[in-house]
């Protein structure tokens, strides 16, 4: 299965919510940028490993985080 996941980088709050849930550890912080409200977005940093459990979506107050499924 593959999947894709989406972050609105420009809405991110950086809060690492959706950092403390993935059980495969690869959503970080991009502490290398910042959002234009002054943030450092969340991203998946090896989107092979991803097993599309859609956690970080889910915990997402803000809903900023799309997972898709192939």
């Amino acid at each position: 299965m593959e999947a894709k996941v989406t972050f609105n980088v420009d809405r991110c709050k950086g809060c690492g919510l959706c950092v403390a849930v993935c059980p495969k550890k690869i959503v970080e912080l991009d502490m290398n940028a910042t959002n234009r409200k002054g943030y450092h977005p969340a991203g998946v940093t090896d989107i092979t490993q991803c097993i599309a459990c859609a956690s970080c979506a889910k915990i997402c107050p803000d809903s900023i985080i799309t997972v898709e499924k192939f």
